[in-house]
């Protein structure tokens, strides 16, 4: 197979560890193994105790599939097959459902992987570009005219990275009957699930609304685990799992064992590992808040609705100037802190990814400030 390089995984490869303050993190600040041990319930420390460190089972641990399945209201534990990470999950899934003279819509600017693989796949792509003068919302209407009679797979991340976008629950019922109504399954990218910035508005699990619909989950966004490596597809059509399960044979084969077992104490203490998460976040972005209300003659911020990231923009003329690349390189030069330039979306050099997840974002926007004042002074 030959693929594109991964723009923005290429970006955080030369930066990510090189610098003080990563400002562009899509994650949320990760657990310590004594914090999170420290929430295992007796069967769970009894596992992780006794653990051998041999061969895993392949579909991944009965009692985290059962536990992954419980984030969903209609799924059980054969409807779960856990991966190394969402990125495996993502490269099995697509690689074993499209092909050649297959069609795929996927929302962008997005991660890079959802429609790159397809793509290699031998899949004809449509982007569908979300704008920024309609809050960067899901436009249904517009998407499902994009149907054609050969498109197999609607890709939709939500809430969305990088714009923090939510579709309105009815939006979202509304595009999963065009879907099932037109044969066409929904992929629903749900890994910033949890994240909302109101609760009331999260949206239902696209594997609970259509028996062939796919939810995608992992433990690295919404629930501060990104070292685990643990994701998921959940879903109630068996022969996708099924396929996906044979794929996996030539790419992990299993997951970590200590992962998983940590995954598991993770879940099962969910409500605490949320709420963290959530007032982490919530923290941030009342500081990114004020931030961008004092700088609105450097950056226009659309407010991100779920998620734990933004995507602001440059205003021409503003003290940032207008090339999100050259204020990002600036910007690491000068302060050792790191956002991520649209560019690396493929979506133009006017915006860039800022992180709400990290708790050093406080700091790092004082960095940030300070480095405006400077260059104003220049």
């Amino acid at each position: 197979m030959r693929i594109a390089d991964f723009a923005l995984e290429r970006y955080f490869a030369r930066w990510e560890f090189a610098v003080d303050h990563v400002l562009g993190a899509s994650d949320v600040e990760g657990w310590s193994m004594a914090e999170l041990l420290e929430l295992a319930d007796d069967e769970a420390r009894s596992m992780w105790d006794g653990l051998r460190l041999g061969y895993t089972e392949s579909t991944g641990h009965p009692l985290l599939r059962r536990e992954i399945a419980a984030l969903y209201e209609s799924l059980e534990a054969d409807d779960i097959l856990v991966f190394a990470g969402a990125e495996e999950a993502v490269f099995c899934l697509m690689s074993t459902s499209l092909g050649a003279g297959d069609h795929v819509i996927v929302t962008w600017p997005g991660y890079q992987s959802l429609y790159e693989v397809a793509r290699a796949a031998g899949a004809q792509v449509s982007l569908h570009a979300l704008r920024e003068e309609d809050g960067w919302s899901l436009d249904v209407d517009r998407l499902v005219r994009s149907f054609r009679a050969e498109t197999r797979m609607v890709v939709v991340n939500a809430p969305h990275n990088p714009t923090g976008m939510l579709p309105s629950v009815e939006a979202w019922r509304r595009l999963e009957s065009a879907c099932a109504d037109a044969g066409i399954r929904l992929v629903a990218d749900e890994v910033y699930r949890f994240l909302e910035h109101d609760a009331a508005e999260t949206l239902p699990a696209g594997a609970d609304l259509d028996g062939r619909a796919v939810s995608l989950g992992v433990m690295s966004k919404s629930f501060a685990m990104a070292g685990l490596r643990i994701g998921w597809l959940a879903t109630r059509d068996r022969a996708v799992l099924d396929r996906c399960a044979r794929m996996k044979d030539y790419t992990t084969i299993c997951s970590s064992a200590p992962s998983e077992v940590l995954a598991l104490i993770g879940l099962r203490a969910r409500e605490r590992v949320l709420a963290r998460s959530r007032d982490i976040v919530a923290a941030n972005l009342a500081v990114l808040d004020e931030f961008f209300a004092r700088r609105a003659d450097s950056f226009t911020w659309v407010r991100p609705r779920g998620g734990s990231i933004g995507f602001p923009r440059l205003v021409a003329g503003g003290q940032a100037g207008s090339s999100a690349d050259r204020f990002a390189a600036q910007l690491i030069e000068s302060t050792g802190v790191l956002i991520l330039p649209s560019s690396t979306f493929g979506f133009g050099d006017s915006h860039f990814r800022i992180g709400l997840g990290r708790t050093d974002l406080p700091v790092a926007i004082e960095k940030l400030e300070a480095f405006l004042g400077v260059a104003a002074a220049g």
